[in-house]
């Protein structure tokens, strides 16, 4: 989506790295002595030069027009998807159905017959969720002030992802299956890495880590951290976080065997499925952003293009043969869209298809792709690369336009005379951009452009269809190996800048001058360049990826050795060396044997979980080590594949904190320092056969509440003395099923409810934090209160004194009287 996921050209920043508020701003108007009851209004959420061009583009119809900006200009629902991974799915997915479908309903209007809350549905088995109440209304209503925080405190946990609904689609058709490697190219702020996450998880063997992984990828280091943190709530070992301008994603290379001789060969590292989700001018969420409205013009979808071609070559070429690509925006321009899929397309000469994928969640309603469109420049309408003027060539690009073409095909016969161009340049710059560009509009007669390719297996999702944003898919397969591209040498680039978007497809052979074609000098251009509305800098064009799947690999890939690109540009900043990037912390495998084996001889971990060769830290200096993260082993593989290639990937998040040293003067003291985390828990929870105790009901529930808690003040006597007689240090704490505490150790998987405590010298506490304590003891009073409802038959009964195993009567208020008196 846009917003912020692309190059660092000026552009970009000021485009795509702006905080926007995703909520409808109000002003209160001049006061009308003449009025009585001043009133607010909103500012104008209407755009003359938005209406014009998207009539222009037969973006919908005609008859249709009113109803697509009517409820362009209302406020999106908001919608929400429930992690299918979570343990608490089922638990969510009962209460939407069974507490809020009922309890919302009251507050819609009675004329009306939508419903508050209803299931998706086009998104599989329920599990995401459109409301009909907007952000706003959502915090602003008191009396859906607890579906609000419902909202808020599952999102936090990691349970449910807020997301916009269209949101949710491309992952969808990607079609992602446990052993896939997964690159999101622009990923933050995350929601679909996030889902990309959850079906990789899902449709792995329960009780054991997929084989693939997910890269995920944003060139904003602050974003970044806003991807961190939300996919830090998946909690899982199969994550790599990247900060690379999408365009100039490192190549990297990856061991593998092949055939049955086990000999060890070189590939480049390949993804079975990429996510290609590019920025974009994002006027598809203008329901959610609707200070769009005043700053929207032809000029940024246009501005925008040319990367927009370079991200989508660039995540074909990292595409394995017979992998799958989706390329997708939040915009309806098909500039940044039909545009894209067909240059992709005629680059990559037959070796990428676009996929009919029609015939999947059939209930999803959807527009097929254009076919034909124009492009609009400084207010003059364009039919084809003929019709641009030469001094416009180095910012219109023939790509723009169904056909392509070539501007040096038609330098011979311009049918654009100098008068012409004169002329157009009177109008492109009395004309001012946005509102009154198109309206100054300049019409050549030349035919309309038709593509030939079957862009109508794109979909284009619009808003008055299902009451949702806008946003455009594509599905693309690659078939086979991509054509070699020919690259001009620098100099050669410089001197004919106009030329600069044209490969040469018929090109065989792979012709590189490192020093004169290096991304690291290009990078320094483009992120010079001052681009305004429309303006492109030509060069950036000229940035062609590589494929090293045919021929010498070690050839196509010495455009990428930082060695090389420092050589060759001196004077530019230099690089770091050896993968040691500034400002981010090293990933370093984590190898000390004596502080391994203590972990293990302490919490008992069976050797079916392996650790040796899975931990990495991101210190260097061993004996500081704070935390100590698992990797799985296809994250394992491609970080020894990115030492051995010098660091390429610049990694910013790796892996599921498992383990953390505790500082405190009981922590020191204890026979292991470092404590289970509650991230890593339920992973290493299987595994656990010391250190382990298995609690009630209610002294689960009072444990969660009073966080600390005397080994005596515990209801179940048995339970506080075998607290007691555990090693002091980090203990794990599981709820038994039904209401008794288990006289045996029963058997534990990641879907049994438990916590990490810590053992002192006199009570148990809590290891997590307080808003994951709210949820944990939350999900316990909904299922002890079903199981009362189920069987009203079945009672705790409070322990006479010979029977202090058993465990008391739970009651409601009494239970948490009882709690705090422990406490």
């Amino acid at each position: 989506m846009g917003g912020g996921k692309g190059g660092n050209s000026r552009t970009q920043r000021k485009h795509f790295q702006q905080s926007r508020e995703n909520e409808w701003k109000w002003k209160r108007p001049k006061p009308d002595p003449s009025s009585d009851n001043p009133t607010w209004t909103p500012f104008a959420i209407q755009n003359p030069a938005f209406d014009e061009y998207y009539k222009e583009q037969g973006i919908v119809s005609s008859e249709e027009w009113d109803a697509f900006v009517q409820v362009l200009r209302t406020p999106l629902p908001a919608a929400f998807r429930i992690n299918s991974s979570s343990r608490f799915c089922v638990d969510i997915q009962s209460q939407l159905q069974n507490d809020f479908v009922h309890s919302l309903q009251a507050e819609v209007v009675e004329e009306d017959d939508t419903e508050a809350i209803i299931p998706l549905p086009w998104y599989p088995e329920n599990l995401a969720w459109h409301s009909n109440f907007s952000r706003k209304q959502l915090r602003k209503n008191r009396t859906l002030g607890r579906f609000h925080e419902f909202l808020k405190l599952e999102n936090e946990i990691g349970n449910i992802t807020r997301q916009e609904a269209v949101s949710m689609v491309p992952p969808l058709f990607l079609d992602v299956h446990s052993n896939h490697f997964v690159l999101d190219m622009c990923a933050a702020p995350g929601s679909k890495t996030f889902q990309l996450l959850e079906i990789l998880h899902r449709s792995a063997k329960a009780g054991s880590l997929p084989d693939g992984m997910v890269i995920a990828n944003d060139l904003d280091i602050q974003r970044c951290n806003l991807l961190i943190h939300q996919t830090k709530r998946m909690c899982t070992a199969n994550l790599i976080v990247t900060n690379h301008e999408a365009q100039h994603f490192p190549g990297c290379l990856l061991n593998r065997k092949y055939d049955k001789l086990e000999q060890d060969q070189q590939a480049q590292l390949l993804f079975d499925r990429v996510l290609c989700d590019v920025p974009c001018s994002g006027d598809g969420t203008l329901r959610k952003a609707p200070d769009l409205w005043r700053k929207w013009n032809t000029g940024t979808g246009n501005g925008l293009h040319n990367l927009q071609v370079l991200i989508a070559m660039r995540g074909v070429s990292l595409l394995k043969v017979g992998g799958r690509m989706i390329y997708s925006t939040c915009s309806m321009n098909p500039i940044e869209n039909e545009a894209v899929v067909a240059e992709v397309l005629r680059r990559c000469g037959g070796s990428v298809v676009l996929v009919d994928v029609s015939s999947e969640l059939p209930q999803l309603i959807r527009r097929p792709g254009l076919k034909r469109w124009k492009v609009c420049d400084k207010g003059k309408w364009l039919d084809s690369c003929k019709d641009v003027p030469k001094f416009r060539r180095s910012v219109v690009f023939p790509s723009m336009f169904p056909n392509g073409g070539s501007y040096e095909d038609i330098d011979s016969n311009c049918n654009i005379s100098t008068e012409d161009d004169i002329v157009a340049d009177d109008v492109g710059r009395n004309s001012e951009d946005g509102v009154q560009a198109v309206g100054n509009r300049v019409m050549l007669d030349f035919t309309e452009e038709v593509s030939d390719f079957p862009l109508e297996r794109c979909m284009r999702l619009l808003p008055h269809d299902q009451n949702t944003g806008a946003f455009f898919i594509a599905v693309l397969q690659k078939v086979s190996p991509l054509p070699a591209i020919q690259v001009k040498p620098r100099k050669e680039v410089d001197k004919h800048v106009e030329t600069a978007n044209q490969v040469n497809e018929n090109a065989q052979t792979l012709q590189i001058n490192p020093s004169k074609s290096a991304p690291e000098e290009i990078l320094e251009e483009v992120s010079e360049a001052n681009i305004n509305d429309n303006e492109s800098n030509a060069a950036d064009l000229n940035v062609c990826f590589l494929t090293c799947e045919k021929g010498d690999f070690k050839e196509a890939q010495e455009p990428c050795n930082v060695e090389n690109i420092t050589k060759s540009t001196p004077g530019k900043r230099k690089p770091q060396i050896q993968g040691k990037w500034r400002g981010v912390d090293p990933v370093v495998f984590f190898k000390d044997e004596v502080i391994i084996s203590s972990i293990k001889a302490f919490y008992g971990i069976d050797e079916q979980f392996p650790l040796n060769g899975h931990l990495v830290t991101r210190n260097n200096d061993a004996s500081h080590v704070k935390r100590i993260y698992y990797v799985s082993k296809s994250v394992k593989d491609v970080l020894e594949l990115n030492f051995s290639v010098g660091q390429q990937l610049k990694i910013t998040s790796v892996g599921l904190k498992i383990f953390e040293r505790q500082t405190s003067c009981e922590g020191k003291s204890a026979p292991c320092a470092f404590r289970i985390s509650s991230e890593g828990l339920p992973l290493i929870l299987p595994h656990v056969t010391k250190q382990i105790l298995h609690a009630s009901a209610i002294d689960f529930k009072h444990l969660l509440q009073c966080r600390s808690i005397k080994f005596a003040d515990f209801v179940d006597a048995k339970f506080g003395e075998r607290a007691a007689n555990l090693m002091p240090g980090c203990c794990v704490v599981v709820l038994s099923e039904g209401s008794r505490a288990a006289t045996e150790t029963p058997q534990v998987d990641e879907s049994k409810i438990a916590v990490a405590c810590w053992k002192g010298r006199a009570s148990l506490t809590v290891m997590v934090s307080p808003i994951e304590c709210q949820e944990l003891l939350e999900r316990l009073l909904m299922r002890l209160d079903t199981v009362k409802e189920k069987d009203s038959s079945i009672h705790v009964d409070k322990p006479s004194d010979n029977t202090r195993d058993e465990a008391p009567e739970s009651n409601g208020k009494n239970d948490d009287v009882e709690a705090t008196a422990g406490c």
